[in-house]
């Protein structure tokens, strides 16, 4: 290995129980300090769950929308500068402020500190404020998947003042693409959201390479202490959006339920009164459909290693960590091809079944197939461990990391 790199890996937020950008800056951050490079993550809150020898500096924020208090209305002794005055302002105009805000402080930190490192990280914030960062420290930047297909999604299921809305608040994905056109390298989590990102940003081909996500292997593994419960299906799903696919899962599990008994465990949490909870009030199927959010690794593994069958629905995935989960822990899948599915989960039939988006017939047909077959259960899950352990683990995925800054900070 050459000479060990000091690296600024951004995030600005780092959630470690909702959305996967805290899961990637906690093991990539990790699987570099295994490999002998120096890390320091720049977050801002949520604040991620980081293992000793990672450094950690907070960018502290006006925390908006945190859980307990969302669309806050900060206290006047609570504004320090122009830019918190700029992030709540755009919040009470419908906007999302952070990935602006976040990068602008994060410029005014680096702007001190530039010489402390090799290279800078960002992970899918693409703010203003990283092309000042980018002047005086060689940068690149994960694209998980590019917000537009969220924000096309949602404005397709929304009516009236909704999209009004909706388009307010996805206006930051102009800014986002413009940023990414300026870096140097970027990295993208699969082929299909390289593609969509090329497209969706107006991206030189040639500047994008992709690095997949990995699993936590040791963590994610199957329990030999829990017994799968009959008729137990598991899906996470971090947000109540229409780009999770959840409503068709729900339908679905109407339809098995007219021949057999099933369940559903979600990790997530509903919307109040949105269409997931309006999905399960129709069916009748509230006794049969359990929420489970803000809980440990550990109890995730456990949920898991009790479930007969994994479900992702998604209409769209940049790469899916659910899924890869799933899988070392040897739980067979049912999943959609929307976006990367098909590249984490495989060959159709092998670690798990493949079916179109947006069809809860054939969800239900697959389950069904799977819960009839313990064998079959048994020999995909089985293949599902193998394909991790072969190709998604935080070791290659920080490997294949460092050896592309290697090559960012050697043409500067």
């Amino acid at each position: 290995m050459a000479a060990p790199l000091r690296i600024a890996l951004l995030t600005y937020r780092g959630n470690p129980h909702s959305g996967g950008q805290g899961v990637y800056v906690r093991y990539l951050s990790r699987a570099l300090t295994e490999l002998g490079h120096h890390v320091e993550v720049f977050s801002g809150p949520p604040y991620p769950d980081l293992d000793e020898g990672v450094a950690f500096t907070p960018v502290e924020s006006l925390d908006l929308y945190r859980s307990s208090d969302p669309f806050r209305r900060p206290r006047r002794d609570e504004f320090g500068d122009w830019i918190d005055v700029l992030e709540y302002a755009a919040m009470c105009t419908a906007a999302f402020p952070e990935p602006l805000t976040f990068s602008l402080r994060l410029a005014r930190l680096m702007r001190a500190r530039s010489r402390e490192f090799d290279i800078v990280h960002d992970n899918q914030c693409f703010g203003y404020g990283l092309l000042d960062v980018a002047r005086r420290i060689p940068c690149v930047a994960t694209i998980h998947h590019p917000i537009t297909i969220d924000r096309r999604l949602e404005l397709a299921n929304s009516r009236g003042l909704r999209r009004i809305s909706l388009r307010r608040w996805y206006a930051f994905t102009k800014m986002q693409a413009r940023v990414a056109r300026r870096m140097p390298k970027l990295l993208a989590a699969s082929e299909s959201a390289k593609r969509d990102a090329i497209d969706a940003m107006q991206l030189i081909p040639g500047r994008i390479d992709v690095v997949q996500n990995g699993v936590d292997t040791e963590l994610f593994r199957a329990l030999d202490d829990s017994r799968r419960a009959p008729g137990r299906l598991i899906t996470t799903t971090s947000a109540d959006v229409p780009i999770k696919g959840l409503v068709y899962l729900i339908e679905a599990l109407a339809k098995l339920r007219t021949e057999r008994d099933a369940e559903l465990v979600v990790i997530g949490k509903p919307r109040p009164g949105g269409a997931v909870q309006r999905a399960i009030d129709r069916f009748g199927l509230g006794p049969h459909v359990k929420f489970e959010t803000g809980i440990e690794s550990l109890r995730l593994v456990e949920l898991y290693s009790q479930a007969e069958v994994a479900v992702i629905p998604s209409l769209y995935e940049g790469f899916s960590l659910p899924a890869a989960e799933a899988m070392s822990c040897e739980v067979p899948l049912v999943a959609t091809t929307g976006g990367a599915l098909p590249e984490v989960v495989g060959t159709d039939g092998t670690a798990g079944l493949l079916v179109p988006p947006k069809d809860a017939g054939e969800l239900a047909a697959a389950i069904g197939r799977l819960l009839d077959a313990p064998e079959l259960r048994r020999r995909m899950g089985a293949a599902g461990r193998q394909r991790v352990m072969e190709r998604f683990t935080w070791t290659r995925t920080a490997a294949a990391t460092a050896d592309l800054y290697e090559n960012v900070v050697g043409r500067c």
